[in-house]
């Protein structure tokens, strides 16, 4: 049985992919398993795939239907054989020697639920930066925690890739990945509430490619940007059977605010012509999940939060131009 099961979902990165494959399969230390699933790629990634597969670390699975990047996340865990799941996506790179640095930190703290690593964006013109994040990988921590302990953890990016998951934790807690956009946050949400004992490496583990060509879907004007109203009922929905979990309600709810104000904000995901209905969703949906322990955060983001989670488009309007009218009186 190997130590680490990397599983890598494909789809048109046919210009990155030999660099993913060679970063994972360039690691020192433990064993590892290598799972390839070509979620039927249009390109020559499947070729590439087969032509890899002659290292015996790596297992091809080519999909007979393109099926998005969960499900074909969830077709590589099922396969799965190594004591701990790291998810990669394929146009990313794992940093040298990092299974290396994961195993001895899994081997320090006893085999915890997760362990939680850093990560840098990496450009076209070669700039790597770190996340902003690496005060949290800094900051004073037992060396195993619950999320009690270190609850700032909820305002990492809410990302599968930056940890390793013992397989037999995810099992018992019959973890799976949803289609659809923001399939992260349904995974990353119920890890940390549920996990008794997370540690963290304060290393770079990934370098996350920051596309020029459109390779990021997040970035693309859709109405599939609406798939984030489900992935937050799937995470409230895990909550409901987890009363012991109850109080985690408010702060979960919060970040869910912040997380629809992000995609409602952010330039190029929602279409110009479907903002209103946006915001129609977003009062309904927070009617519905708001608990009565829920406190906005001060300022200007308590605002907008609060102008969205009650429908309010054209109040939420104003104070977005107010405050570009400030940002230019100051400059």
């Amino acid at each position: 049985m190997p130590r680490f099961s990397v599983i890598v979902p494909v789809y048109q990165v046919e210009d990155y992919l030999a660099e993913c494959l060679d970063s994972v399969l360039g690691q020192g230390g433990p064993d590892l398993e290598l799972i390839a699933v070509d979620d039927r790629s249009p390109d020559g990634c499947g070729p590439m795939l087969d032509e890899a597969a002659a290292d015996p670390r790596i297992r091809v699975l080519h999909l007979p239907e393109n099926v998005g990047l969960g499900r074909a996340r969830n077709a590589g865990l099922e396969v799965a054989t190594g004591d701990y799941v790291i998810f990669l996506d394929s146009d990313d790179t794992l940093t040298p020697q990092l299974l290396k640095s994961v195993d001895d930190r899994l081997a320090a703290t006893g085999d915890p639920d997760v362990l939680v690593y850093d990560y840098a964006r990496t450009y076209a013109d070669g700039r790597i930066t770190r996340a902003a994040s690496a005060h949290v990988f800094g900051a004073a921590s037992p060396d195993v925690f619950d999320l009690a302990a270190r609850p700032d953890l909820l305002d990492l990016l809410q990302v599968v890739w930056n940890k390793a998951y013992r397989r037999d934790f995810v099992t018992a807690q019959q973890l799976v990945f949803p289609a659809g956009y923001y399939e992260d946050t349904p995974w990353t949400y119920p890890v940390l509430l549920a996990a008794a004992r997370i540690t963290l490496l304060d290393e770079v583990g990934v370098h996350y490619r920051q596309r020029q060509e459109g390779g990021n879907i997040l970035a693309t004007a859709s109405r599939k940007h609406f798939d984030v109203f489900a992935q937050y009922d799937l995470v409230f929905a895990f909550l409901d059977h987890r009363p012991d979990l109850d109080h985690w309600r408010p702060v979960v709810y919060g970040r869910m605010l912040h997380h629809l104000n992000t995609v409602v904000s952010k330039p190029g995901r929602i279409p110009p012509g479907d903002r209103r209905e946006y915001f129609r969703r977003a009062a309904a949906h927070c009617a519905r999940l708001r608990p009565a322990g829920y406190r906005p955060p001060p300022g200007v983001d308590g605002v907008r939060t609060e102008l969205l989670s009650h429908g309010r488009y054209g109040a939420y309007q104003a104070v977005r131009a107010l405050a570009r009218a400030r940002r230019l009186v100051k400059r």
